[in-house]
């Protein structure tokens, strides 16, 4: 237990996307170093199900109020109100604000309403390029993350293209997402496998939101030229709008009958746990998390050159990259790695070293409490 334990508030999305499994995650791990970590939200987040207890971490609901003169409700507004209150109640100093529009708006003015927290924001990826980079929230998104009274982003890419698409001039700190390893690692139990493969059979994964960002109808596409060439199966876990694309796309290509979507899926480790391959064609990933997780299961990545994905993934070494969209090319790096046992246990070892000594939490989280431990300290300023 520390000395002075920290009290904090999270603002996060609650769903199985990156930001969201990263804020949560980290709540989990701050925790459990003994401070107070208060989760707020419209639902609990989907990683931090089953973990609430006593001494927390602890989980606040948002509400919302209908009223015939709103045309929508006003997400933004509620999570503000609902965040001060329990700033007041519990005597919280700091709030972390994963994604910027909506959550470090909310905690901004949260923090105008008590006059007492400080605001750490983190930059997640898509709240940047694609949410903030919109003329509908663009000078919202660069007010957020100047009056922040600290900021982090989860890449050096995503600093650099925060800087470039919205001219600030504030210091971001970069912090790499994390795994943990023990969680995540290589599955040695083959009643398992044979789940959702034979034994002759090369099991690829994809994991995501399926958002059109992500590509899956790429994955269905590189899979089929693969599969014309090795017996193979496929699972798509994640739910999402290009979902239903994505199966029509493979009964188009003959390959349904090989690929199961398998949706949200809580126990993701369990099937990366006995994957051969992951899959991530993404036009564009600020981390790639799902990648990371792969590789803590000794499992190499093929994925796009986009991003900040490179900073995960290390060509030739944990995996191999292609251009965004030639899945051609996808399909016959996943050929290499798979037909020469030798380059896929060097990889898949490779990329579990990686995670190891790379994205640990015993490496990422103390940065993050380092930054938290810095803002409560009197004299800290904007």
């Amino acid at each position: 237990m520390p000395e002075d334990p920290l009290k904090i508030a999270v603002l996060c999305h609650s769903g199985a996307g990156g930001s969201g499994v990263v804020a949560t995650e980290l709540g989990l791990e701050v925790a459990k170093r003994g401070h107070e970590v208060h989760f707020i939200g419209g639902s609990v987040p989907f990683r931090l199900a089953g973990h609430q207890g006593m001494r927390g971490p602890y989980f606040h609901q948002v509400s919302t109020y209908a009223y015939a003169l709103f045309e929508q409700p006003y997400p933004e507004l509620s999570a503000a109100n609902a965040l001060a209150e329990v700033i007041l109640e519990h005597g919280l100093s700091l709030t972390h604000a994963h994604y910027a529009i909506p959550h470090a708006t909310a905690a901004l003015h949260a923090q105008g309403i008590t006059g007492r927290t400080r605001v750490m924001t983190t930059l997640h990826g898509t709240d940047v390029t694609l949410v903030g980079a919109d003329p509908t929230f663009r000078h919202t998104t660069r007010h957020a993350i100047q009056r922040s009274n600290h900021v982090t982003a989860v890449s050096q890419f995503l600093a650099d293209q925060t800087r470039e698409l919205f001219g600030v001039d504030r210091d971001i700190e970069v912090i790499h997402n994390f795994v943990d390893t023990e969680r995540f690692r290589r599955t040695v139990d083959p009643s398992v496998r044979e789940r959702f493969a034979h034994r002759d059979e090369a099991l690829l994964v994809h994991v995501s939101n399926f958002r059109a960002v992500k590509r899956p109808l790429d994955v269905i596409e590189t899979f089929a030229r693969l599969a014309t060439e090795l017996p193979a199966r496929l699972l798509m876990i994640g739910d999402g709008p290009e979902r239903l694309p994505a199966f029509e796309r493979a009964q188009q290509l003959g390959v349904i009958g090989r690929v199961q979507f398998l949706g949200s899926f809580p126990e993701v480790q369990t099937v990366l746990g006995i994957a051969d391959l992951f899959l991530l064609p993404s036009s564009q990933e600020s981390f790639g998390l799902a990648a990371l997780e792969a590789m803590a299961c000794e499992v190499p990545v093929v994925a796009s050159n986009a991003g900040g994905i490179p900073e995960v993934v290390q060509h030739g070494v944990t995996g191999l990259l292609s251009a965004v969209g030639d899945v051609d090319q996808m399909a016959h790096h996943a050929l290499q790695i798979l037909k020469n046992r030798d380059v896929y246990q060097q990889m898949g070892q490779a990329a579990r070293q990686r995670a190891v000594e790379q994205f640990h939490p015993r490496l990422i989280v103390p940065q993050y409490l380092e930054a938290y431990s810095r803002l409560v300290q009197p004299e800290a300023v904007s």
